[in-house]
């Protein structure tokens, strides 16, 4: 068969989908084809040809709401994207209970809701349909300050590879591991041009990635031409993060062939 990405006729929800990467992810399943609605807590503007729909992703009663509208407008929902998610640097040992709770829920719980109506959906469709994680890094990297989320997209790729188990044959289930992105909030998380700068240099591939890319990725696991892959994870960090001990190297006089044997020994 021709190698092409056609969302044609596939109706898709890309929750959180109105900035950052779920935005990208949006315009993306649009250009392929697809009707995409995205969702947030507020009423916003959006491009054109893509729906949007209020709904807070960790009620249950909004949820089953937002899912049924989608059917009953559109006669079917095919792809789900689990983008919203997020949480405020806090540390760990000092954050409240419930700023813990709240971080877990929106980027373990919340996912499993949606996905839970989706598949119910889903399962009763002869063509299925396919649910697409987006999880970060930091699920499989120390990630101090964000702790409590790290944890959570932890427990969202291992959600995946259950789901998958669970909901297959007829659903697929898989997820994106997202490296450092360059958003519209960038700045926030990341400091001036010059810390972004200073920071693209050590990602392999030179540079953070653009929300598209991260749209293109979820595009294809929702598409004909993944049709065999479920329960994956797949990176997408432009080359991953090289190992602390090579930037303490090139800062000192210590060549890094030795600070490798050093870190070897558990000397470093």
């Amino acid at each position: 068969m021709a190698l092409s990405l056609d969302l044609s006729g596939r109706v898709a929800l890309v929750t959180g989908g109105v900035r950052g990467i779920g935005a990208g992810v949006a315009a993306v399943l649009a250009e392929a084809g697809a009707t995409v609605y995205v969702c947030s807590r507020s009423a916003v503007e959006v491009p054109d040809g893509i729906r949007h729909l209020v709904c807070d992703v960790r009620d249950a009663e909004d949820v089953g709401a937002m899912i049924d509208a989608i059917v009953n407008e559109s006669g079917s929902l095919d792809i789900l994207v689990n983008n919203a998610g997020g949480a405020p640097a806090a540390e760990a040992a000092t954050a409240s209970p419930r700023f813990h709770e709240k971080v877990v829920g929106l980027n373990l719980l919340a996912p499993l809701l949606v996905a839970q109506a989706a598949n119910a959906v889903m399962q009763r469709q002869p063509s299925g349909g396919a649910i697409v994680n987006v999880s970060s890094i930091a699920a499989h990297r120390p990630a101090p300050t964000i702790a409590a989320y790290g944890a959570a997209k932890a427990g969202l790729d291992a959600l995946t590879r259950s789901l998958a188990m669970e909901w297959g044959p007829r659903v697929r289930v898989n997820a994106i591991d997202v490296g450092l992105c360059r958003t519209e909030q960038a700045e926030d998380h990341y400091g001036s041009d010059e810390r972004v700068a200073a920071i693209e240099r050590t990602i392999p591939l030179g540079r953070m990635a653009d929300p598209l890319e991260i749209g293109r990725v979820a595009a294809f696991l929702a598409s004909d031409l993944a049709s065999y892959v479920s329960g994956a994870r797949v990176a997408c960090d432009g080359g991953g993060e090289p190992p602390i001990f090579l930037h303490i190297a090139e800062a000192s006089s210590v060549a890094p062939r030795e600070v490798t044997y050093r870190a070897s020994r558990g000397q470093a």
